[in-house]
């Protein structure tokens, strides 16, 4: 990890020293035969991902696939030298003309709007996983998972380990994660396709995640709603690090590594905390439930060591992110969501 800096000038600023790639992913994706394919890169964190694959390991090609329906984002990763292919992931004949790559991180998935669209939610959760798991069957996966595929975890604790029972609350979301989980080792079984489940809780930069929308509310004045009053976070560069490490960890049965950071973060503290470096009394409503959507991340530290950016430093680059009115995906985290409707 390069010396931290005291915030960023601008998106590009924050964009290269996010896909700074560590020496410990330049070993272990350098070590690993073949190529690199990110399905699903057209998300918040895919782009990131595929650009730190590209500079942790020149030499390979880097893949991206999406429907590449944002506009610029095709041209923007094609100038960093990672290829793009257009693609459905829905559609089995064009999932079926992709190229055989060794590596592939799997990303593809629908949350927001899932509670008014179940059917498509099933689709990409469910269907796409067991078609790509078919079509690549001697790759080596690292699949994107989430913490919802556990139950609430007591606050007082450390969170849900790799080893506790996926019953996750109610709501077609979670349910179809575990589908997801669930094709994947399906085939790892069947096929002896070597596979990583990347359950990954909040990762966060500047543009958007649970920091930036408890520092927007406090900032703007608004409250606060700490009845889901605890989270985990990670910072984005270090989840994408681990998700393309765990690359050189994949198995046959699959296994799964929590991927967030450490903290088990109060909501009520995190907006006093950015109260404190904005000058304004943070507004916090609701009574802080006595469970969460928490993990345990002790195996994943054990195997690639801690996150490289710790808590501190992420609320004092948010909040000053914030402050000056920069940039944001204008997309909510609804962290707070409890009933598993999204």
């Amino acid at each position: 990890m390069p010396t931290l800096p005291e915030g960023f000038a601008d998106a590009d600023a924050l964009e290269d020293f996010m896909t700074t790639p560590t020496p410990a992913l330049q070993r272990d994706l350098g070590g690993l035969a073949g190529d690199v394919m990110v399905l699903g890169v057209g998300g918040k964190m895919g782009p990131t991902l595929a650009r730190m694959a590209k500079r942790a390991a020149p030499g390979k090609r880097v893949i991206g696939v999406a429907r590449f329906s944002e506009k610029g984002l095709r041209e923007r990763l094609e100038s960093q030298g990672v290829e793009c292919i257009g693609c459905d992931l829905l559609d089995r004949a064009a999932l079926g003309k992709l190229p055989a790559i060794e590596n592939i991180v799997f990303m593809a998935g629908h949350k927001f709007g899932a509670a008014g669209n179940p059917d498509f939610t099933w689709a990409m959760n469910v269907a796409v996983p067991y078609m790509v798991a078919e079509t690549f069957k001697s790759a080596r996966f690292s699949v994107f998972s989430t913490a919802c595929v556990y139950p609430f975890a007591d606050v007082n604790g450390r969170g849900a380990a790799e080893s506790t029972l996926r019953l996750p609350p109610p709501g077609d979301y979670s349910a179809s994660c575990v589908g997801r989980e669930m094709m994947f080792e399906y085939a790892s079984r069947k096929d002896g396709s070597r596979t990583a489940l990347v359950r990954l809780e909040y990762s966060i930069d500047m543009r958007y995640g649970v920091l930036h929308d408890v520092a927007t509310k406090v900032f703007a004045g608004k409250p606060v709603d700490a009845t889901m009053g605890h989270v985990n976070v990670i910072w984005q560069g270090d989840a994408n690090e681990q998700a393309l490490r765990l690359l050189a960890h994949a198995t046959s049965p699959a296994t799964a590594y929590n991927v967030t950071g450490p903290d088990v973060i109060s909501v009520r503290w995190l907006a006093a905390e950015f109260g404190k470096r904005f000058g304004k009394a943070a507004q916090v409503t609701g009574t802080e439930a006595p469970t969460a959507w928490l993990e345990d991340t002790t195996l994943t530290q054990k195997l690639l060591g801690a996150p490289g950016v710790p808590l501190a430093k992420m609320i004092d680059w948010v909040a000053d992110w914030v402050a000056r009115g920069m940039p944001s995906l204008g997309k909510d985290t609804h962290f707070s969501t409890r009933d598993g409707k999204y």
